[in-house]
């Protein structure tokens, strides 16, 4: 069993960061991104939010620009455009203007604590459907596929934080020894061992494991065959190495098997060590053998620990304690993926929770202006008056260009729509995260968090 370590290292101090501009500091229990500022009185550091008012300034700016001109070339009143271009932001543009910087300084600066954030006010999708399945809510092992790209390993690091809320325990799990939740959560490559690397708000905690295969074998031999040395000794033979390469069916077996070993892992007192697990799974083209190898094993051993443990993941794996979520983008290929991949899930009869649409953009176009807009027939002298209203200069480049922004604005939505319909008909519950303008980092990733517990995403 790896070792579970609770990691007390608190933040790098500003002396001991890189010599650069605005250097990023990050500690396990630290719920954003900060940088460090001096403060104007001289009392030392602050930790504040990553953005500048000038940065913020500027996104605001922008926003704004493009909202009015989407609604003057939609032929929508002078004075409707003035107030669209005053309020039409992202959801996670609201959530930012929603924590002035002062907010963001009166936090515990010591990183130990996340700021308080407001209880989720409604548990429904931004289409009005149905969300977090009271199947869901009653698993405790969370699998997480996605077509490649589509950001499951993001979305699994906002599942396991919204899960953890409210003083749970979450364990999340990497199987693809890529790094990408240390890289996500801006640390070190992490070891074979539990490591504390995020706070969530009232207390909870998620840790992370990412699984080695080399280790997990030795493990193996070490809890079932009391081989622990002769393993060690295979392992500088490089035998290790050479029979999990020949055999690749039996790195499946000992991932499956380290899940299953944390999901029903319990402390001296008889409760679950983990109030839920979630895995950062193999994408959708190998999920369904990735779940399923157990089973050859358990044709292969007909007695045994080998056939015990392997009756043990099959069992976890296809009861209710399990439940698989697929990630889409609102594209062609990523949909396909996942209707062909929650086909097969279902056929193998394992449990499918929801889809997660990710990345899906906001919708600045009125509806009855959206098929005259995607066929170019937008009114340009509304065009041009909404941007005298707003003090810019309306020279033939900027129009003809903010035009045809409009027109491939309004292509992309009416494709997100019909890809948004084809997912429906898969008949799962689906939930939404917003595309972010800036990419994700560890503080965007707290915010896709609170986008699913908004959804009713929680133990």
């Amino acid at each position: 069993m790896p070792t579970v370590t609770t990691d007390t290292t608190p933040c790098r101090s500003p002396s001991a960061a890189p010599a650069r501009p605005s250097p990023r500091l990050v500690c396990p229990a630290t719920r954003h991104v900060m940088h460090t500022r001096q403060s104007e009185k001289g009392r030392g550091t602050l930790i504040v939010m990553a953005r500048s008012a000038a940065t913020a300034s500027t996104r605001a700016s922008a926003a704004s620009t493009a909202s009015a001109t989407v609604s003057t070339a939609a032929t929508v009143s002078t004075a409707s455009t003035v107030r669209t271009a005053s309020t039409a932001t992202t959801p996670v543009a609201r959530r930012r203007a929603a924590k002035p910087d002062d907010a963001t300084d009166a936090a515990d600066p010591s990183g130990t604590t996340p700021p308080a954030t407001a209880q989720p006010r409604t548990a429904s999708s931004p289409d009005g459907g149905p969300t977090w399945p009271p199947s869901a809510r009653r698993a405790r092992l969370h699998i997480v596929t996605g077509k490649g790209g589509t950001g499951k390993t993001t979305v699994a690091a906002a599942m396991a934080l919204a899960l953890a809320r409210d003083g749970k325990r979450v364990l999340l799990v990497e199987v693809e020894e890529r790094q990408a939740i240390s890289q996500l959560f801006d640390l070190p490559p992490l070891p074979y061992e539990e490591r504390r690397i995020a706070v969530a708000p009232g207390g909870g905690e998620v840790r992370a494991l990412a699984i080695d295969v080399e280790a997990a074998l030795l493990e193996y031999f070490a809890m079932f065959y009391n081989l622990g040395f002769a393993a060690r000794s295979l392992k500088k033979m490089g035998a290790v190495e050479f029979a999990t390469t020949l055999a690749p069916g039996l790195r499946d077996v000992l991932l499956t098997g380290k899940i299953k070993e944390t999901v029903t892992r319990r402390d001296k007192a008889g409760r679950n060590v983990y109030d839920a697990v979630v895995v950062d799974a193999p994408p959708t083209g190998r999920i369904v053998t990735f779940l399923n190898v157990t089973i050859a094993m358990a044709d292969l051993a007909r007695r045994g620990p080998i056939r015990n443990q392997a009756d043990g993941v099959v069992t976890l794996l296809h009861s209710p304690d399990t439940c698989v979520h697929v990630v889409t983008l609102l594209e062609d290929m990523p949909v396909t993926e996942t209707i062909e991949a929650v086909a097969e899930l279902r056929a193998a009869e394992l449990p499918v929770g929801t889809v997660v649409i990710n990345r899906a953009a906001a919708d600045h176009l009125p509806d009855e202006y959206l098929d005259g807009a995607a066929a170019g027939e937008l009114d340009v002298a509304a065009l041009r008056r909404g941007l005298q209203a707003l003090g810019v200069e309306p020279d033939r480049a900027l129009v003809g260009g903010l035009a045809e922004q409009v027109r491939r604005r309004a292509v992309r939505t009416l494709d997100e729509r019909r890809c948004r319909a084809d997912v429906a008909e898969i008949g799962l519950p689906m939930l939404t995260l917003p595309a972010l303008p800036d990419g994700v980092q560890l503080g965007e990733v707290f915010e896709l968090a609170d986008a699913l517990t908004e959804q009713g995403v929680r133990r």
